[in-house]
């Protein structure tokens, strides 16, 4: 059985991804230490809040975070998780600047932003949404068309490691992904046999 730890660094849905992880075929431990990271067949790094409350919280096992996916060891990051695994995001204090990521995969994290829109769409977006697969990658197998659980204020724009994508407003990236980093956007822990399908997926690669 795979080993997975989901790090906690007190932002994320821990029970709920516990259980996902566990229906999904893994032994699924929560770890706040750095130590143990090492040892694990796979990583989850799950997140719910604010994007410079989770690079505040991680500093204490960045180190072992990163040495862990040099050395190989997949990594999936959800929601928060996923953006923090970027190079910077907008969330965080306007007047100096974008807050730096995990760095591990390229990218920028952006707020939703309707006023000039016709559409007036509800911030944060809350909900189920279509996914359209743009890039084959084990973890999206057999998910193309169907439906995740989101729930957030700020979008990762669609670049190279993009391999879903669903529309709110406008297109952003559901999946991105490049060698053992994995991000979903939505809550595969909440998103029904779509999200158990993602984290089987996941698994299965660790």
């Amino acid at each position: 059985m795979k080993r997975i730890i989901i790090i906690d660094y007190g932002l994320g849905n821990l029970r709920s991804v516990t259980r996902g992880l566990e229906r999904a075929g893994a032994q699924a431990t929560v770890t706040a230490g750095a130590r143990q990271l090492a040892s694990a067949d796979g990583l989850v790094l799950p997140g719910v809040g604010a994007f410079t409350s989770g690079m505040r919280n991680i500093e204490d096992k960045k180190r072992a975070l990163l040495r862990a996916v040099a050395e190989g060891t997949p990594v999936l990051g959800i929601c928060l998780g996923m953006q923090m695994l970027l190079t910077e995001s907008d969330e965080g204090h306007a007047e100096k600047g974008p807050v730096g990521g995990l760095n591990l995969l390229d990218g920028h994290v952006r707020k939703f932003d309707f006023r000039t829109t016709s559409e007036k769409l509800k911030i944060p977006h809350m909900g189920w949404n279509r996914l359209a697969v743009a890039k084959k990658n084990d973890l999206v197998q057999g998910i193309n068309g169907a439906y995740a659980y989101f729930v957030h204020s700020y979008y990762v724009e669609p670049g190279k490691h993009t391999v879903a994508t669903t529309t709110y407003g406008t297109v952003f990236a559901a999946v991105v992904a490049s060698g053992n980093i994995f991000g979903t956007q939505f809550h595969p822990e909440k998103s029904s046999s779509t999200g158990l399908q993602i984290l089987k997926n996941f698994v299965e690669m660790c």
